[in-house]
C-alpha cells in the first residue's frame, strides 16, 4: 500500500492520494515466428527448431491476441485459450531499501501477475518529482508475448477532484468522476501519453516511459495509453496501459476504388500487433511514472513535458534532424487527387516534431515498383515534383526508395539528387544499364547487384540494410557480408528501429540493432553505422509519433534546398557524422584523441531524465568488449562531459552511447581507431 502521496511548494504538504494499492494487470499470448522469417531460414538452409526459437523473438508480423489469426504468421490457427488475463496479487515477506547514487528504491517480494512472479519496486530520484512504480517479474513459459496495465487504485473522489488531459487535437479535456462506475479501464487517447489528476490543491501526473513502453507497429495511431476507472461512487484508479488491439490509419482516397483499397490496407494493420517479448527467465520491468506537484494540472503537464522537450526533437547548434523510411504512397496520393499542390498529413507531423530532413519511401507496396520504365518513370516524376513543392528553406523532403531488388532482403537508397531508375526483375532483354531518355534525361535500368553498385558509385549515393535480421531481411546482412556492394564504403550499414521490444533489456533494440552494427563493423574494412528510421506508413497530426520514433542528428550547418545538391546530407551520413537518439539525450560533441594506450574518448551531452549509464564499446575485429560507466548519481536536466581513457592497442573501432533511467538513449556511430 502507498500510504500517502504528497507534494509541497512551501511548508504545508498537499495530499494527492492516501492508502493506494499498486495495481497491475497483464494479458499474455504466444509468440510465433513469421512466415517470411521461416521461409528465409529455409532459403539459407538453417530452418531448425533452435533457430526458429531464437529468431521468433525478432518477429514483427505477429498478433498474439488475434484469434484465429492470419497475415504473415505461422502455426495457425491461434486458440482462444492461448490468451490469458490476470491481475496482481501480493504475498510479501520482505522489503529492501536500496540507495543507488542519487536515487532510492523500495522493493517488496511476493508479486504474482499471471504467468509472471517477482517484485514490486518504487524508485524516487534526487532533484525530481518523479516516482517510478514497476513490477519486476519473470516467467519460465517458453513463448510469452504480453502487454500490461500499471497504476494505483483507491483514490478518493472529492468535490474538487478532476482528471485533465489534452486530446489528440491538443484541446484540454476533463472528467470530474460524475459518471457511472466502470467495469473496465477507460483508456484515454491523451496527447503526449499523459493524464493529470487535479485535486484542487495539487496534482499527480500519470504516464508510461516515453519510448520503451512502445513496440513497433505499422503506424502511430494513438490507441490511448493512459486510463482511469471509476471503481465505485467514492473511488477511482489511474494508470498507464497498452490496449489489446491495434488500429489502422485513417484511410484516404478521392476515387471510390482508391478509398476501398486504402481502407482494406488500413484494416490489415489491425492484425499486426506484436506486443512485448518475455523470453524465459528474463526480468521484465513493467513501469509507470507519476509526477507529484503542488501546482494545478496544466502547469504540471508542462513540467512533465519538459522531460521530452514537449515531444519535439530539440534543435542543437551545428546539427540538423534527419529521419526517414516512411511509406506514405505520396505519388499515389497526388495522382489520385490529380494535383501536385496537395499537402498530405505527414508534412505538419514531421515539421511539428522538429525534423529538418525527411527521406520518404514510395514504390514499396504502392505504384509500379517493378515496371521497367514507362509507368515507373512517370510516377517518379510526380514523386520528385511533389517532394520539391513540399520542401522549404528549412525543411527538405528527399524522394528516396527501399528498392529491395537484386541484393537480397530489403535495402534502402538515397542519392544527392533525384535519380530515374528501374529495377524490373528480370530486366527485359535488350534493355541497357543506362540510357538517355528524351523525356527524363539520364535513366538507369538495374538488372543485377553489380548494376546497383555501379549506379550508386556513379551517382554518389549510399545504401544500407533495412530492418536487419527481421521482417524480410531475416538472415541479412550476414548473407552478403563478402559481396562487393557490402564491402564498398557506399554501403553504410543498417537501419535502427526499436524492434523487438523486450522490457528486460537495458538498451532499446539491444541485441538485434547494436549486435548487427557491431558484427558489420567487424566484417567490413571500415566501421558500419546504424541510421535511426521509422518504417511506418500514413501519418496524421493526431497520431502519437514522437514516442515511436528515434532520429538522427547530422552535423550540418544548414538544410540544402530541394534544387541544390543533397551531397552534404549523403556524405555526412556516409562519414558517420551523426548520432541516433530518442530525443531526451543529445550529443553536442564527440571525438577520439590519441592512439594505443593513450587513447581517450571525449563527449559532451545534455539530458532530461536522470541518467543510468554510459558505455564505451570497442572491438579488435573479432571480439566486442565494453566499459560501463554508472551514472546513477546524476540529477535531471543537466549537461555532462565525458573523458574516458581506453587502450586502443589492437583495436579496430570504438563507439559510445548513453542511456537514461527511463530507457531513453543516444548513440554515436563507430569510429576507426589508431591501435598503435
Amino acid at each position: 500500500m502507498v500510504q500517502e502521496l504528497a507534494a509541497r511548494s512551501g511548508a504545508a504538504w498537499d495530499v494527492l492520494g492516501k492508502d493506494l494499492i499498486p495495481d497491475f494487470q497483464v494479458t499474455t499470448g504466444r509468440r510465433r515466428i513469421s512466415l517470411t522469417q521461416r521461409n528465409l531460414l529455409k532459403k539459407f538452409d538453417i530452418d531448425t527448431p533452435a533457430e526458429e526459437d531464437f529468431r521468433k523473438w525478432n518477429t514483427f508480423w505477429d498478433a498474439p491476441l488475434v484469434v484465429p489469426g492470419g497475415h504473415d504468421t505461422t502455426d495457425l490457427p491461434r486458440k482462444a485459450d492461448e490468451i490469458r488475463r490476470a491481475s496482481v496479487s501480493y504475498q510479501s515477506q520482505s522489503c529492501n531499501v536500496t540507495s543507488n547514487g542519487a536515487r532510492v528504491s523500495v522493493a517488496f517480494d511476493g508479486l504474482t501477475l499471471g504467468l509472471f512472479s517477482g517484485d514490486i519496486e518504487f524508485t524516487v530520484y534526487k532533484g525530481s518529482n518523479l516516482l517510478r512504480q514497476e513490477a519486476i517479474a519473470k516467467t519460465d513459459e517458453p513463448s510469452v508475448a504480453y502487454i500490461y496495465k500499471a497504476g494505483l487504485k483507491g483514490f478518493v473522489i472529492h468535490d474538487k477532484t478532476k482528471l485533465v488531459w489534452r486530446d489528440t487535437a491538443r484541446q484540454w479535456q476533463e472528467y470530474a468522476f460524475g459518471g457511472a462506475p466502470n467495469n473496465e479501464p477507460i483508456n484515454l487517447r491523451a496527447r503526449n501519453r499523459l493524464e493529470v489528476l487535479d485535486t484542487g490543491s495539487g496534482s499527480l501526473a500519470v504516464f508510461p516511459p516515453p519510448h520503451k513502453f512502445f513496440f513497433a507497429r505499422e503506424n502511430e495511431v494513438n490507441l490511448g495509453y493512459v486510463y482511469y476507472r471509476k471503481d465505485d461512487n467514492n473511488s477511482f484508479s489511474l494508470g498507464a496501459m497498452q490496449p489489446e488491439r491495434g488500429e489502422g490509419y485513417a484511410p484516404w482516397g478521392v476515387t471510390d476504388a482508391e478509398w476501398k483499397r486504402r481502407t482494406d490496407t488500413s484494416r490489415e494493420e489491425w492484425d499486426n500487433f506484436a506486443l512485448y517479448n518475455a523470453p524465459p527467465g528474463t526480468q521484465q520491468r513493467m513501469a509507470v511514472y507519476y509526477y507529484l506537484s503542488p501546482q494545478d494540472g496544466r502547469r504540471t503537464q508542462q513540467a512533465v513535458l519538459a522531460y521530452t522537450h514537449d515531444d519535439i526533437f530539440k534543435p542543437v547548434p551545428g546539427f540538423k534532424v534527419v529521419t526517414g523510411h516512411f511509406h506514405t504512397d505520396y505519388n499515389e496520393v497526388l495522382r489520385d487527387r490529380e494535383t501536385l499542390d496537395y499537402q498530405p498529413g505527414w508534412v505538419p507531423v514531421f515539421r511539428g516534431l522538429g525534423i529538418d530532413v525527411v527521406y520518404l519511401g514510395d514504390f514499396h507496396d504502392d505504384s509500379d515498383p517493378n515496371d521497367p520504365g514507362p509507368k515507373r518513370f512517370a510516377e517518379e516524376k510526380i514523386y520528385f515534383e511533389g517532394s520539391r513543392r513540399m520542401s522549404d528553406k528549412d525543411f527538405l523532403v528527399m524522394p528516396a526508395e527501399e528498392p529491395n531488388a537484386y541484393l537480397g532482403g530489403h535495402w534502402y537508397l538515397i542519392t544527392p539528387k533525384p535519380i530515374y531508375f528501374s529495377h524490373a526483375n528480370p530486366r527485359p532483354a535488350g534493355q541497357s544499364f543506362s540510357e538517355e531518355d528524351p523525356a527524363y534525361g539520364q535513366v538507369y535500368h538495374l538488372g543485377s547487384a553489380e548494376d546497383v553498385l555501379n549506379m550508386v558509385n556513379r551517382e554518389h549515393g549510399i545504401i544500407w540494410t533495412a530492418h536487419p535480421r527481421t521482417k524480410s531481411s531475416e538472415g541479412y546482412p550476414e548473407a552478403y557480408r563478402d559481396k562487393d556492394f557490402f564491402v564498398s564504403d557506399r554501403f553504410i550499414g543498417a537501419s535502427w528501429e526499436s524492434l523487438p521490444t523486450d522490457l528486460s533489456e537495458k538498451r532499446l533494440c539491444e541485441v538485434r540493432c547494436f549486435g548487427t552494427m557491431d558484427d558489420m563493423s567487424n566484417w567490413a574494412p571500415k566501421p558500419k553505422f546504424m541510421i535511426a528510421e521509422g518504417d511506418t506508413y500514413t501519418k496524421w497530426p493526431d497520431d502519437e509519433t514522437y514516442p515511436q520514433l528515434a532520429v538522427n542528428y547530422l552535423k550540418l550547418d544548414r538544410v540544402p534546398s530541394y534544387n541544390e545538391s543533397w551531397a552534404p546530407i549523403v556524405e555526412g551520413i556516409r562519414a558517420g557524422n551523426f548520432f541516433g537518439t530518442t530525443g531526451e539525450i543529445l550529443f553536442h560533441s564527440w571525438s577520439v584523441e590519441g592512439s594505443g594506450k593513450g587513447a581517450t574518448y571525449n563527449a559532451t551531452i545534455e539530458y532530461t531524465f536522470p541518467l543510468e549509464f554510459a558505455e564505451l564499446v570497442w572491438s579488435d575485429g573479432t571480439k566486442v568488449d565494453r566499459r560501463i560507466l554508472n551514472l546513477t548519481d546524476t540529477t535531471p536536466f543537466g549537461t555532462k562531459k565525458f573523458k574516458m581513457p581506453f587502450d586502443a592497442t589492437g583495436k579496430k573501432w570504438v563507439r559510445f552511447a548513453v542511456w537514461d533511467s527511463a530507457g531513453n538513449g543516444a548513440w554515436v556511430q563507430p569510429a576507426a581507431v589508431r591501435g598503435q
